[in-house]
């Protein structure tokens, strides 16, 4: 199996690149700090994401809650910076429905590995 063809592993992936794009846009006093704080957290996320996948069936399932615990952080981090203006509304929720699906992705392979 292809690491890089797992659909979740791609949602991450275009996460970051749509996350990335905003970078131009954020003010210097925000980009060093939450937006730092939550470019970090998409890559830890995509980290996860992968070494899941290529660990066996026994360890993945710390990973894969430990990266939905990410996931969490991602999501307060992301409304915060959207009632601080940092981003725009617009924005927001381009990214907030991708973390949402990924979520979802994450929850089913969660629930997978522990009925295994």
């Amino acid at each position: 199996m292809d690491d890089f063809d797992i659909p979740i592993f791609k949602k991450v992936y275009d996460l970051y690149k749509t996350f990335y794009g905003c970078r131009a846009v954020i003010a210097k006093q925000d980009r060093y700090t939450i937006w730092q704080r939550c470019e970090n957290i998409i890559l830890d996320i995509l980290e996860g994401i992968l070494s899941a996948s290529q660990t066996s069936k026994s360890e993945k399932l710390p990973i894969l809650e430990k990266t939905s615990v990410k996931l969490n952080f991602l999501r307060v981090f992301l409304r915060l910076m959207k009632e601080m203006k940092t981003i725009d509304i617009k924005k927001y929720v381009t990214l907030e429905e991708s973390v949402d699906e990924i979520g979802r992705m994450l929850g089913g392979w969660i629930r997978s590995t522990k009925e295994r």
